[in-house]
């Protein structure tokens, strides 16, 4: 089992910055796998809103994903020496305040669509709250 405990959440004004971290245990402890055979994934909830897909990262590194409202303000990255997910946010807007989740799933796949679902990942993070004020 692979518990995920995301943090750096905060209160920030508009166009501040903030880093999201996702550290995950228990991955080794699965037979044939570790943190870095994990895909992982950001995904964002606001109140009375649903669910939407953040940014996501596969399980090498080489390839990213991103919402088309964070890109180019949003990084994913990994530390599989570590075992931690980030999410740098930058120029952050007041339509950003959510709820952040990060997800982690042992699938291999080169398919945007798919890890853009949250309900693909096998692993859910239980979330920090990011508030941006005007």
């Amino acid at each position: 089992q692979v518990q995920l405990v995301e943090s750096g959440g905060g209160l920030v004004q508009a166009g501040a910055s903030l880093r999201l971290s996702c550290a995950a245990s228990g991955a080794s402890g699965i037979p044939g796998r570790s943190f870095s055979d994990y895909a992982l994934g950001w995904f964002r909830q606001a109140p009375g809103k649903e669910r939407e897909f953040v940014a996501a990262i596969n399980w090498s590194g080489s390839t990213e994903w991103y919402a088309d409202s964070v890109k180019g303000r949003f990084t994913i990255s990994r530390d599989d020496a570590v075992n931690t997910a980030y999410l740098q946010m930058k120029s952050l807007k007041p339509e950003d305040t959510a709820t952040y989740y990060c997800a982690a799933d042992p699938s291999v796949s080169y398919d945007r669509t798919y890890y853009s679902t949250w309900g693909n990942y096998d692993y859910r993070g239980q979330g920090t709250q990011v508030t941006v004020s005007t």
